[in-house]
């Protein structure tokens, strides 16, 4: 370290030397300066890095799209976005109960006589006393379960001219000495495809019921019996989601010979179709050829090849309230509230037209709008795009949640607000999460598929059982009749 002592002399007698420590100490203080810039640097990317990390601990099911299973055993306290109802708890007026009745014609009759003593302690004999009337209870249970075992027999003769042996045709679906019939192989495709039972437990549960044990490989038989009799079901689904106003579509992933695969659902309130593929994308969307010929209002949770398709769009705003809610609860912004506050009021107003037959007008949905369009001012205002320092670098500049939040809201404000102009739009995409749902729910039961192939059969029966619930009628016996070829296709139109 110099002096100023020793510097003065040097100024006098060596100013060439005096300039080389000057010169020296110049470089000294620039390289420590990088140095310094670089720790800042280190720094601010772990307080940054850290700022990210937090804030990913604090997505939970309420603030974001990751599913309720991921929270945990703390689970977040729920601040529903739904405004309580004035309707009282339970069934409404006019809800269709379900209750056990008497029956007419019950199976069996038990006739409990009084014939002895006096219960009420008198003494007195009742055996020849007239009965005044008969009280009655029906007591519902379940037979003694087992298989019925029809033998189909057939003639066999001789025939007088040419001396050869003929006999008579056994019915066609009788083809092996030994076999389970339409209505026992339709059990095992519902427990299969509406129950989601594991191939294990059908069998178990087979050989607790009806004495009946069996290889999985029986049952995996009678479901890929029945996938190839829908596929008449199948093409009739896809015509009638094609010709429907609105429809929903989704994506999940699915494990199949343990690798990825990806569950594609299209469906709407009265049709469920359910498609498998090894990508997610548009290679998949493109594979199916089932949404690029789709011409009218898809709805879905803005996953960016959907936008690709020559429909129009509507966004799941339940995701979107979500994301609002994490910035508003997280980053603390004003905005974000507000936002949700709007879109909710949004829908009520739709809600409410609705319920008096009517429409928002062409003014309130401009004013909507306007409101809208302010709030998402304020939004960008609150979260300004930083101007690149240093050399510019390939690909979108790296954006904060809110702002690619804003972006998203700023580029499809159509298909955000399509409820709002259009009665058919939903608010959300809740129906093709809800046929979603109980496929993730069979993985959470049975784990992956062993094959490709064993995924697409699930997939078509359970687009089958979930068309006909949707419908109102029967699985089982409609299971029947798709075992017997003659499956339930539903009509096709809108």
């Amino acid at each position: 370290m110099w002096e100023r002592e020793q510097l003065l002399p040097l100024a006098h007698t060596d100013p060439e030397g005096l300039i080389d420590i000057i010169l020296a100490l110049q470089e000294q203080i620039q390289l420590l300066q990088q140095q310094v810039q670089t720790l800042r640097e280190e720094v601010n990317g772990y307080h940054k890095r850290i700022e990210e990390l937090e804030a990913r601990s604090k997505l939970n099911s309420s603030n974001s799209s990751k599913p309720p299973s991921s929270d945990g055993y703390e689970k977040p306290r729920p601040k529903s976005l739904r405004v309580k109802s004035e309707r009282p708890p339970g069934g409404q007026p006019g809800h269709p109960g379900s209750t056990l009745r008497f029956v007419d014609n019950p199976d069996d009759f038990v006739m409990h006589e009084l014939d002895g003593l006096c219960p009420c302690g008198c003494g007195s004999d009742l055996r020849d006393e007239p009965v005044i009337r008969y009280e009655k209870r029906q007591v519902f249970d379940l037979p003694p379960q087992k298989l019925a075992v029809t033998e189909h027999q057939i003639e066999v003769k001789r025939c007088p001219i040419s001396g050869c042996e003929v006999s008579a045709s056994f019915p066609e679906d009788v083809h092996a000495p030994v076999q389970y019939g339409p209505r026992f192989n339709a059990w095992l495709v519902y427990e299969r495809g509406q129950q989601l039972m594991p191939l294990e437990r059908i069998s178990q549960m087979s050989a607790d019921l009806f004495g009946a044990p069996m290889s999985e490989a029986t049952i995996e038989a009678a479901c890929a019996h029945t996938y190839d009799r829908l596929s008449a079901f199948e093409d009739q689904v896809v015509e009638s989601i094609l010709r429907s106003p609105v429809v929903h579509a989704d994506e999940t992933g699915l494990r199949a010979e343990g690798k990825l695969q990806w569950l594609h659902v299209v469906s709407t309130p009265l049709w469920t179709w359910y498609g498998v593929h090894a990508k997610r994308g548009g290679d998949a969307i493109t594979h199916f050829n089932l949404l690029p010929r789709f011409a009218e209002r898809l709805i879905h949770d803005c996953w960016s090849p959907y936008f690709k398709l020559g429909c129009s769009h509507g966004l799941c705003n339940a995701h979107l309230l979500r994301e609002l809610k994490y910035v508003h609860e997280v980053h603390l912004q004003e905005w974000a509230k507000q936002m949700v506050d709007l879109l909710a009021g949004m829908y009520r107003s739709v809600e409410a037209a609705w319920a008096d037959g009517a429409v928002i007008t062409a003014i309130e949905c401009a004013s909507w709008v306007e409101a809208c369009r302010t709030v998402l001012q304020e939004g960008f205002a609150a979260n300004p795009l930083s101007s690149p320092v240093g050399p510019k670098r390939r690909g979108r500049p790296k954006r904060t949640k809110a702002q690619n939040l804003l972006a998203r809201l700023e580029e499809h404000e159509s298909s955000v607000l399509a409820f709002l102009h259009d009665p058919r739009v939903p608010f959300t995409n809740n129906q093709a999460e809800q046929d979603v749902r109980m496929m993730k729910v069979q993985q959470k039961i049975s784990g992956g598929f062993r094959t490709i192939r064993g995924a697409q059969v699930f997939a078509r029966i359970r687009s089958y059982v979930s068309t006909a619930r949707k419908n109102g009628r029967n699985v089982f016996e409609d299971l029947t009749a798709a075992v017997q070829g003659q499956p339930f296709i539903p009509a096709c139109g809108p």
